[in-house]
């Protein structure tokens, strides 16, 4: 009977020790996964940042050797926000070039975005204003793909002239700063909400607080500052061909052909038929953005995170 009970203590042992040893075997296998995602990471990083910077000196290069008239066009895609392609640290250097090279004849934004960031699609704004002051004599458009909206058509107002599809969406004329309230849920479930603050208004959009009337006042006054800023530059860029529409800048959004007859555009065409009708110059060359492959995979990932995760507290002319 004790030998019975040596053998089962003995055997439970070994036991112990083998699980023991396959904990640490599996621990020590997740680290060096760990580690080697790490290290492909960051080989990664750093061939994209070398790849990326060697693709656009030799593009700059490529524009500045350009031996015979072109039309320059830009693509503006997806939205415009800060750490994107269609940034202000990516879309104005390509504006640039396109008005400091001779053999540009004009330049088309060929635009398909949603909208994003006031602060980029005014700084992309003012720079477009800017370059048509030194260079009076070279035309600017916008040709809008499937959507040109808020932010995006913010950027194209001030443009000589605007395109799109009849069936283009055009306007969203607007500024929304959207979030969720998580208070009455914290509440059913027993959770506590700690904040400590140095200013009484400094927690005034938590959304694990309830929704204090004063500071949604005092943020709809924000929203409206904004959303003025956006409507003057529309009216500043479109001037009289802005047909007088209650609804123009209620947030509402057009076709093309519904665009057309209030002002918004100023005709229907393509980006080949523009270079060809409207410029008299059939040879179209991309001044966009230009990135190696490892570098739009991280893009392409990045941009994909973007979008499913939901900026609780920023402002969005969406």
């Amino acid at each position: 009977m004790i030998e019975k009970k040596n053998i089962f203590w003995e055997r439970e042992l070994v036991q112990k020790i083998l699980f023991s040893l396959h904990r640490e075997q599996m621990k020590e296998r997740k680290l060096k996964i760990i580690l080697k995602i790490l290290r492909i990471s960051f080989f990664i990083a750093i061939a994209s940042f070398f790849i990326f910077k060697f693709s656009s000196v030799r593009k700059h290069l490529n524009f500045q050797n350009k031996p015979s008239p072109h039309v320059a066009y830009i693509n503006i895609q997806d939205e415009i926000s800060s750490g994107t392609l269609s940034d202000t640290d990516h879309i104005v250097p390509c504006i640039k070039n396109a008005f400091d090279n001779p053999y540009v004849k004009a330049i088309i934004l060929r635009i398909n975005s949603p909208g994003g960031s006031p602060v980029q699609s005014g700084r992309i704004y003012s720079a477009i204003q800017f370059e048509k002051k030194l260079h009076p004599e070279k035309k600017i458009y916008s040709v809008i793909d499937e959507m040109g909206l808020s932010g995006a058509y913010y950027i194209a107002s001030i443009t000589d002239k605007i395109y799109a599809d009849n069936a283009s969406l055009i306007g969203s004329i607007g500024v929304i700063s959207s979030s969720f309230g998580f208070s009455s849920f914290m509440e059913k479930i027993g959770v506590e909400r700690r904040s400590i603050t140095a200013g009484k208004n400094k927690d005034f959009l938590d959304p694990f607080l309830p929704l204090n009337k004063n500071s949604e006042i005092f943020w709809k006054k924000v929203l409206d500052n904004t959303h003025q800023q956006f409507i003057y530059a529309v009216k500043k860029g479109r001037g009289k061909r802005l047909k007088n529409d209650s609804d123009l800048f209620s947030g509402l959004i057009w076709n093309g052909e519904q665009a057309k007859k209030i002002g918004l555009i100023d005709g229907i065409g393509s980006i080949e038929s523009v270079a060809r009708d409207e410029i008299k110059e059939t040879n179209l060359v991309d001044y966009s953005p230009e990135i190696g492959v490892l570098h739009e995979i991280g893009h392409r990932i990045k941009m994909q995170i973007i979008k499913n995760i939901h900026q609780l507290m920023s402002i969005k002319i969406f």
